[in-house]
């Protein structure tokens, strides 16, 4: 065998050794080696933690999409300006169209009639009759100049021996952009009774009322539906069964449940302050209405009131919970809704107080349950029931509420 001084000399000293390098006198590697070596240690540990930090976090308990807890995750890690910064170039720059008319089941709901009777697997039950029920609500006068059949009408969804316990009406929100449509549903509190529920994550701990609803109670199971941003944005705080999760913060709109089960909603402070009759409160932002019309602030961008993420003038999926002044609890959703649009759409449907609840696709969900009909095939069944959406276009799977939800939530049952 040659020997590299050989070889080398043999093609002009350009022969090198594969994997050959210099070492230092004494075998020691040369310092632009241990640099590298340290600086390779050095990014091992931060991005060890970092990984398992993550997988921990995509792995906790909940039924929240993985994409979904990779965002909530870098906002969490002070990632919350780059999150930010590409939802409201992606809003900004897929607003819904203008003009056009409402397609597909969305339409259908719309033109299904007024004041249709709940049939079976829509929400209706069979139970002990009413102490007293409310009137039914006067129809939502259309935001569109030239309204489709049966649009601001409302049909009954769920049924309480005999009696409506919700009511649905569907309309555009706006004049604009006449294809998108919205929900709203009227609650008579007479005939259901509710329960605020903790999420697996949200707002943290073991709560005696917690995701998901019990197996026990689904028969009296009449809906469910989205509660507040995560605590760390809603500007509030939580209370349940003498417990607080985040301290109850005056000024804020809360909405809170009484002994009897009754829901209201108004600010905290002025309208309710706590006393034993309080069983449970959540608090989101600021109130959306008041004295019957949309507050002043609605008008203005403020994003850290109305969503920090995607701001007042962008168009998104958003929900709202107020209160008419008989008692009923009205609940709005849609797509292309701006806090303002939804303030109105509260307003029309006769709430003298609201607030906004949660927004975006991901969260914005309202469920109808019910016993299924005889010969209902099995496979079309959530939990042993029929369990039908608010708004056709509702992107939730209605299993949520019957299994880890991650986020809390209310659910009416049977008085």
């Amino acid at each position: 065998m040659k020997s590299l001084s050989e070889l080398r000399a043999r093609d002009g000293g350009r022969t090198e050794l594969s994997g050959f390098r210099p070492v230092r006198p004494g075998g020691r590697p040369s310092a632009t080696v241990r640099r590298r070596w340290a600086a390779l240690v050095v990014v091992v540990a931060l991005v060890i933690p970092t990984l398992v930090s993550y997988g921990e976090y995509l792995t906790a308990p909940g039924n929240v999409a993985l994409s979904i807890r990779s965002t909530e995750w870098l906002r969490i890690h002070h990632f919350r300006w780059l999150v930010n910064d590409i939802e409201n170039f992606y809003y900004t720059h897929h607003q819904p169209k203008k003009g056009g008319a409402p397609s597909g089941a969305v339409a259908g709901q719309i033109s299904s009639g007024a004041k249709a009777g709940a049939g079976a697997g829509s929400g209706s039950r069979t139970l002990p009759p009413s102490s007293a029920v409310l009137p039914d609500p006067a129809p939502i006068q259309p935001f569109v100049a030239t309204p489709l059949a049966g649009e601001g009408q409302w049909k009954t969804i769920s049924t309480v021996n005999g009696h409506p316990a919700i009511e649905a009406a569907y309309l555009r929100p706006d004049a604009v952009h006449t294809s998108l449509v919205s929900a709203v549903a009227w609650i008579d509190p007479k005939v259901v009774k509710a329960v605020g529920y903790a999420g697996v994550e949200e707002p943290g701990g073991v709560w005696p009322d917690q995701a998901p609803i019990a197996v026990g109670l689904r028969s009296q199971l009449v809906a469910a539906f989205n509660s507040g941003f995560k605590m760390q944005d809603a500007q509030g705080g939580y209370y349940a069964n003498g417990r607080y999760a985040r301290p109850l913060v005056a000024g804020q709109a809360t909405a809170w449940i009484d002994a009897k089960g009754d829901i209201n909603v108004g600010q905290w402070g002025r309208d309710i302050t706590m006393s034993p009759n309080v069983v449970f409160a959540r608090q989101n932002l600021a109130l959306i209405v008041d004295d019957g019309q949309p507050v002043p602030d609605v008008l203005s961008g403020n994003t850290s009131k109305w969503g920090v993420t995607v701001g007042n003038k962008v168009l998104v999926w958003r929900s709202g919970l107020g209160v008419t002044a008989d008692g009923a609890v009205v609940y709005a959703a849609g797509d292309g809704l701006s806090a303002l649009t939804l303030a109105q759409l509260l307003s029309r449907a006769g709430a003298v107080r609201a607030m906004e609840m949660d927004i975006n696709s991901a969260w914005t969900c309202f469920f109808t349950y019910g016993e299924p009909a005889a010969g209902t095939d099995p496979s079309s069944l959530v939990g042993g029931l029929t369990v039908t959406k608010l708004l056709a276009d509702m992107q939730p799977s209605t299993s949520n509420y019957l299994t880890a939800s991650s986020r809390d939530f209310f659910a009416l049952f049977q008085r």
